[in-house]
């Protein structure tokens, strides 16, 4: 019998219990920080602490009550963690991946130099956006939390800034906000969407900086179409995202492109491809998508894509509220 065996059999004397015991190298490579092989090398060159000395046997028995370091960080899952990440288009919403790139390896590197490469185990993003779709994503070990913000029942508002080809009118926002059948009835992929919001912010560049241009012309006070516009807050909403929707839209337009809206939707369902099939439903085509929101929560105007941050003590707490 190997001598880590032998500790491994040793009861606690206190408790009369065996302790959980494991490796340290397994501990570790559990946690995430990187693959057994190169943890060895780690803890070997003295990266490693253990109950506040540094430990370079990789093999050492440890239980749940030691206290262990990994580059000066504590290791362990006493509390969750939260961060927000803007996601770039050309990388896929998933835990891996062997073929692309996912959400999850953004944050495994030091893309900025605020924030510290992501080692936790568990994290996942919460909800999915498409490869090609940017914005706010959040990313945690807060399964609850996940839960209250995706469950069905719950409708939680998401916010997203849509540039679509054609010109948007009263009568798109009406469908939008009755609910519209996306799909044909009867079909394996169709649905009859929530009622959501649509709010038109400028056509054809036009009026982006205050409210709207119907159809015919004329301005529609807080930036939405038609009667929707009156007596809402949809002003206020706008302004609260302006510093998150794309100031420069031509950079998406192709040539052959002479009309476009830029609008806001409101949706509180996460039905596949939902807003790129919600405007091909009202014979518009989405040329660029961003999320902007997801309940309390506002993309941070200061990440550009690609750039993450923990959340703040305050959004944490609003979120979980």
């Amino acid at each position: 019998m190997k001598k880590d065996e032998r500790t491994d059999n040793v009861q606690d004397k206190v408790t009369g219990r065996r302790p959980v015991r494991e490796r340290l190298d397994k501990r570790l490579a559990q946690e995430g920080y990187g693959t057994r092989s190169e943890i060895r090398k780690a803890v070997r060159a003295g990266r490693v602490s253990v109950n506040g000395h540094t430990e370079k046997d990789p093999g050492r028995q440890i239980t749940p009550e030691d206290e262990i370091f990994f580059d000066g960080e504590r290791v362990g899952r006493e509390t969750s963690v939260y961060y927000m990440l803007n996601k770039p288009a050309g990388v896929i919403t998933a835990t891996e991946d062997a073929a692309q790139r996912t959400v999850l390896d953004l944050l495994r590197d030091p893309v900025t130099e605020t924030a510290e490469p992501v080692r936790r185990r568990g994290i996942f993003p919460v909800g999915r956006l498409d490869a090609d779709t940017e914005g706010l994503l959040l990313i945690t070990d807060d399964g609850q939390l996940a839960h209250r913000l995706l469950a069905p029942g719950r409708h939680v508002d998401k916010v997203y800034y849509a540039l679509v080809s054609g010109a948007v009118t009263n009568e798109d926002v009406r469908l939008f906000s009755d609910g519209m059948q996306v799909g044909a009835e009867g079909s394996q992929d169709a649905f009859r969407a929530l009622p959501a919001e649509l709010m038109i912010v400028s056509m054809n560049g036009k009026n982006a900086a205050g409210g709207a241009e119907k159809p015919d012309g004329d301005r529609v006070p807080g930036g939405r179409s038609g009667e929707q516009a009156a007596g809402n807050t949809a002003g206020k909403e706008f302004e609260e995202l302006r510093m998150v929707i794309p100031v420069d839209p031509g950079r998406y337009l192709s040539p052959e492109i002479t009309e476009y809206t830029q609008t806001l939707v409101t949706i509180r369902e996460g039905k596949y491809h939902q807003i790129k099939r919600m405007f091909a439903a009202v014979g518009k085509k989405v040329l660029y998508l961003k999320r902007l929101s997801m309940g309390p929560l506002r993309l941070d105007p200061a990440l550009e894509p690609g750039q993450f941050r923990k959340l703040t003590e305050e959004e944490i707490r609003v979120l979980q509220g």
